[in-house]
């Protein structure tokens, strides 16, 4: 496929990309690697039986849907029979090339039919594995962008306590020596992660995936996935399980029938000669495009007719108001707040959602919003308020029609409160990012960016607890400790002896006075947590506990240089008997041992007194 511009070519009839030249380049693809595994769309699933499984989605077929003189469109198809080894998926697979366009579009139609094997679905991606001789400077933020090590500076460091993390012991760049590389380093939200890619300096050439919409994505707005990474390789990941575990993965049952679309996502190419010193100036370039791209979604162009158009979707609106009556007299705008349709379920349940679509948006400073382009369907209307805990659901159920138009009154979050606040601890934003963060080990150098990134983005943070309370656990006490100084970020595991121990935080109050008929509460809410078991009591570190987690999570933030995973939130009822006048401590009591990866990241904590009747 060609337009004069960019040229691509493809295997036939399995569909990956093996070349693509921008402008007469040289193949931009990694010409080492295997052919189909250049540029391609995989899945990985999981049967009992046989494991995780790799499928690149190859086409046994193809076939020109339209050639004329503003598009072409090919189709590369496989249909699952019984015996194949493939994923039990029919896959149409799409390739969109435009008429004085500088790059081209993918899409990808996925279906299984009812009384189909049973499986599960944990990771779905489109992939390019570009050219290291080419590509050194990787951008995937206005702060996260820089000249990257190679594949080979990686095959000659230390490997650290995970493979993906390596030491750069002798890059090719000595500046680079003493940093740490691990992709998980560029992970970003969804909601931020429209555009990435890398430039070529000597090229002046940049290659960037923009992907318009988040609407197919799995988890919602607040998902991490993987963007950018050495090799040089560029992801648009649609469903994994990364800081979320296997909850995030599709499971199949064997009546159940699914279809969705996964895309278009536009694979785009510039040039600029000031690249060679400047290679910032194309991705400044990109980002506008990006804003182009998102500006036309939903397309035009596409030509399967499981795509639906933007005059077939739906719109829907409304103001948000949020109600805590210790805060405020009457429910106030919920300015800020994230604003979703979802396939139905429980309060919450959108982070889990992986099989349909979600829409999401952002309430302006009055709480009004406004959702377009929706595809037909029956959602949930969810929501979250910044500075509140809890999650909001509409009492009924959406349906969304093509052409119809929704506007929705008296939408107000009654923000789960029983009693006034006796102490809070922390922000409630879903994020542990307020906590003290470390620096981390001096043996491992932080990258200097212009502008300083996060600092939970760094690698081994989690040994840094065991190293700053050698022998005794965190005691924090309310009304003298700042949680940004005094409270780590993520209570992990110690490391004594070559052995991982559970630990147990103390929290110190004082009542002046106590009901000892009433009935308090703990509002307690995780930004995430990985293996963990949390056990909460009061004034006795050995009676039972009080509440439990159990065992639960696996969303792996800490390891993955996270700051948040699957978010938790519990209501802790707490009779006033276990409360005294004077001095009291909550125990937190993290009890797994398996690595030095189990955590609890804490978002917000909150004791409440009496129950108050409206």
């Amino acid at each position: 496929m060609s337009n004069g511009i960019v040229s691509i070519r493809l295997t036939v009839p399995g569909g990956a990309v093996t070349n693509i030249t921008y402008n007469g380049s040289d193949n931009l693809l990694l010409p080492e690697d295997k052919e189909a595994d250049r540029g391609h769309w995989n899945i990985v699933w999981n049967m009992t039986e046989r494991g995780k499984i790799i499928d690149n989605l190859e086409g046994t077929s193809y076939k020109v849907i339209v050639q004329n003189e503003n598009q072409t469109e090919i189709s590369f198809t496989r249909t699952w029979t019984v015996g194949s080894s493939n994923a039990p998926l029919n896959v149409d697979k799409r390739f969109v090339m435009l008429r004085d366009s500088p790059g081209f579009y993918s899409y990808t139609v996925l279906e299984r039919l009812k009384g189909w094997p049973v499986f599960d679905l944990e990771n779905g991606r489109m992939v390019f594995k570009l050219d290291g001789n080419m590509f050194d400077y990787m951008a995937m933020s206005d702060v996260r962008q820089r000249y990257m090590p190679t594949s080979e500076d990686r095959e000659n460091g230390e490997k650290l306590e995970y493979k993906e993390a390596v030491l750069l012991t002798n890059p090719s760049n000595p500046d680079f020596k003493g940093e740490v590389d691990d992709k998980y380093l560029y992970s970003c939200d969804n909601k931020d992660n429209k555009v990435h890619g890398w430039v070529s300096s000597n090229l002046s050439l940049g290659f960037w995936m923009i992907t318009p919409s988040n609407e197919f994505r799995s988890g919602g707005p607040l998902k991490q996935d993987l963007t950018s990474h050495v090799g040089p390789t560029v992801l648009s990941v649609f469903i994994s399980t990364h800081y979320a575990g296997v909850d995030l993965a599709l499971k199949f049952e064997s009546q159940e029938y699914w279809k969705k679309v996964l895309g278009p996502v536009f694979i785009y190419l510039n040039s600029d000669a000031s690249a060679k010193t400047n290679p910032s100036v194309l991705w400044s370039d990109a980002k506008k495009r990006m804003l182009e791209e998102v500006a036309s979604w939903p397309y035009s162009f596409p030509n399967s007719k499981e795509f639906v158009k933007s005059e077939q979707r739906g719109a829907f609106s409304g103001q948000l108001l949020v109600q805590d009556r210790f805060v405020h007299k009457k429910a106030v705008p919920a300015s800020s707040s994230y604003v979703g349709l979802a396939p139905p379920g429980e309060a919450g349940s959108w982070q889990f959602e992986s099989k349909g679509y979600q829409f999401w948006t952002q309430t302006d400073e009055n709480g009004s919003f406004s959702i377009k382009n929706v595809l037909p369907g029956n959602y949930s209307l969810f929501a979250w308020v910044p500075g509140f805990v809890g999650d909001y659901k509409h009492a009924s159920d959406i349906t969304i029609t093509p052409g119809s138009d929704i506007q929705t009154t008296n939408v107000v979050f009654d923000a789960p409160r029983n009693g006034p606040t006796l102490w809070e601890l922390g922000i409630p934003d879903r994020s542990a990012a307020e906590f003290f963060i470390p620096d981390p080990d001096s043996r491992f150098k932080i990258h200097q960016y212009k502008q300083p990134v996060e600092k939970f983005r760094q690698y081994g943070l989690w040994a840094r607890f065991g190293e700053l309370y050698p022998q005794k656990d965190l005691v924090f006490t309310i009304g003298s400790s700042n949680y940004s100084q005094d409270w780590f970020f993520s209570q992990v595991t110690r490391n004594v002896g070559g052995q991982y121990v559970g630990t147990t935080w103390q929290i110190l109050f004082d009542l002046k006075n106590v009901d000892k008929t009433g009935n308090y509460t703990l509002q307690l809410a995780l930004a995430s947590i990985h293996y963990a078991e949390l056990q909460v009591r009061f004034n006795n570190p050995n009676s039972a506990p009080h509440f439990t987690t159990g065992v639960i999570g696996k969303d792996n933030a800490i390891a993955r240089h996270g700051i948040r995973g699957l978010y938790r939130f519990y209501t802790i009822p707490v009779h006033g008997s276990s409360l005294l006048v004077g001095t009291n401590t909550i125990f937190l009591t993290q009890t797994q041992i398996q690595s030095p990866f189990v955590e609890v990241m804490y978002d917000y904590i909150r004791l409440e007194g009496p129950t108050v009747s409206d």
